[in-house]
């Protein structure tokens, strides 16, 4: 019997993740869904995006867990709603970032995060502080392109991730590479064989199918966030908001 992983993506746009993408990490033991959130916004490029994004994020991953999911993967690099998700749900909820950070830490002893903007970065140096490994973040570097932009012409985006990664590998001493937009989905291939071809065998992660196999493993093991950690929430009223169908906890 296969492991249902549902991925959440948390903005309004179609098409981000495509079937092509789920199709590359199902397997025999694994099955993997999409769902955009229906409330929010359209990409993610600030902090006021991501808080946006939060409410539907959470109700979706109450949804996948009714319906039978066994566990939940928010498809962003910033993790927005991940401890609330984790308050309200059962399954196992894999922020990409988290997972990716310290992966990242144990592959090599700094890495970099290449992200899509400039003003990301604050917010990765922030998540490093929160995730615990601030010493490990080599630096952030961005590519300055837009999220809805970074599949017009791949191979400039790669060229550019290739630029970045390289003078953080130089520069900064990063021993891995970790992308900091999940829209770069399936480009680690590309990267890294540029890399290696000019020098430096640098792993690179790629945050989804970390993520997602991070899930799996983790369903399989029957292991999730710990309940003394994050506690369902009360029940109290909420004004505005659709009130979620929480399972009642054990």
């Amino acid at each position: 019997m296969s492991i249902h992983v549902k991925l959440v993506t948390p903005i309004t746009a179609k098409g981000l993740r495509k079937n092509e993408h789920l199709d590359l990490m199902t397997s025999n033991v694994l099955k993997v869904s999409a769902q955009g959130i229906d409330i929010g916004p359209n990409s993610i490029e600030c902090e006021y995006e991501e808080a946006m994004s939060q409410p539907d994020t959470i109700l979706k991953i109450v949804d996948a867990e009714n319906e039978g999911c066994d566990a939940a993967v928010i498809d962003c690099m910033g993790d927005p709603g991940l401890k609330g998700a984790r308050e309200c749900v059962s399954i196992p909820v894999i922020g990409p970032c988290e997972t990716a950070m310290h992966y990242a830490s144990m592959l090599g002893h700094k890495f970099t995060v290449v992200t899509v903007l400039d003003r990301l970065i604050p917010q990765f140096e922030n998540q490093a502080l929160l995730y615990g490994v601030p010493s490990k973040l080599a630096c952030v570097k961005a590519v300055d392109i837009p999220v809805l932009e970074l599949e017009d012409d791949l191979n400039a985006t790669v060229e550019e991730l290739k630029l970045k990664s390289i003078d953080a590998i130089k520069n900064h001493n990063a021993d891995v590479i970790i992308f900091g937009c999940t829209g770069l989905f399936g480009c680690a291939d590309a990267l890294q064989t540029k890399l290696k071809n000019e020098g430096y065998d640098v792993p690179v992660i790629d945050p989804i199918p970390l993520a997602v196999n991070t899930a799996y493993v983790c369903a399989k093991l029957k292991l999730a966030q710990s309940k003394k950690c994050y506690p369902q929430p009360p029940e109290k009223g909420m004004v505005g908001f659709s009130k979620p169908k929480l399972k009642v906890a054990n």
